[in-house]
């Protein structure tokens, strides 16, 4: 909640910012709750401020939402077990008929999905030099202020991070080898294969799950095939579907009731990320198919 004054000139012009800064957070850290934390953090520091001196504060505003995102970001990384919320965009679950997602919303939810994953998976610099210059037309000199490093280093780093974007943020049509290698994966996790998991993981997967508890991120293939061991014997019927425009699965337990979905990244025949819902409440208000 907002804690600034109506009647103070320095929180008007602070609230027609709110909103641009709110979306670089968001962008940034893929969480609303964080992102309103470091959106009130900016608005704290700003009326600490002697403004006299800020000749562009939408500039000042967003370079101090940036260095908080950074630093939340790289707090993450010593602590990356640690739940934080709304790591899950919502996600649209389809039955997978071999065809692309054709539907505008189905697509453009896949789009959202997709690229968290793939920011999920870049380092707290590169993700910060892509998303202030790409998403939101930060200047490189700006960006490197922030990162106390060069101009032409920001720029290398959005380089370095818009190739790893590219082939996540344009969704295609689901091919076979996704399919197989989901199945792979799926088949291995019943059997208890602990050498077949390994197989079509990417060493340096990323599971996030949306569970009742709360948000749980899993960083690595053993410690996910350790998740997946366990979890494997819980479903009764299991259903291959689309989630968001990626492979995936429904499951329920034996009395019929939803279990959990999963999607799926594959990249170069390996899984690089998987995004699980076992929330009851929200799997409730979920439209899944039937169990088929």
């Amino acid at each position: 909640m907002s804690e600034t004054s109506p009647t103070d000139p320095l929180a008007e012009v602070f609230e027609a910012q709110r909103d641009r800064l709110r979306a670089v957070a968001h962008r940034m850290l893929g969480s609303h709750a964080d992102a309103e934390d470091v959106v009130q953090d900016a608005w704290l520091r700003l009326s600490r401020q002697d403004t006299a001196g800020i000749h562009n504060l939408a500039g000042w505003l967003t370079t101090v939402v940036g260095r908080i995102s950074l630093d939340v970001l790289r707090s993450r990384q010593t602590r990356p077990e640690a739940s934080y919320d709304d790591r899950l965009p919502e996600l649209v679950v389809a039955v997978d008929d071999g065809a692309a997602p054709e539907d505008d919303v189905a697509l453009a939810d896949s789009v959202g999905l997709a690229l968290l994953v793939v920011l999920d998976s870049l380092r707290p610099s590169e993700r910060l030099a892509f998303v202030l210059h790409d998403l939101f037309a930060v200047p490189f000199d700006e960006i490197g202020q922030i990162l106390g490093r060069s101009t032409d280093a920001a720029k290398m780093l959005a380089s370095r991070a818009r190739r790893k974007v590219q082939t996540t943020e344009r969704p295609k049509a689901v091919g076979r080898e996704q399919r197989e290698v989901v199945q792979a994966f799926l088949a291995a996790a019943r059997r208890g294969d602990f050498e077949g998991l390994l197989r079509v993981l990417d060493p340096d997967v990323r599971l996030t799950a949306d569970t009742p508890e709360g948000a749980v991120v899993v960083l690595g293939a053993t410690q996910v095939v350790a998740g997946a061991r366990l979890s494997a014997g819980a479903a009764g019927r299991v259903r291959e579907v689309l989630v968001s425009g990626l492979p995936g699965m429904v499951s329920w337990r034996e009395d019929g009731t939803p279990l959990s979905v999963m999607a799926f990244t594959v990249v170069d025949g390996r899984i690089t990320a998987i995004a699980v819902v076992t929330d009851p409440a929200r799997l409730a208000s979920m439209d899944l198919p039937d169990q088929g």
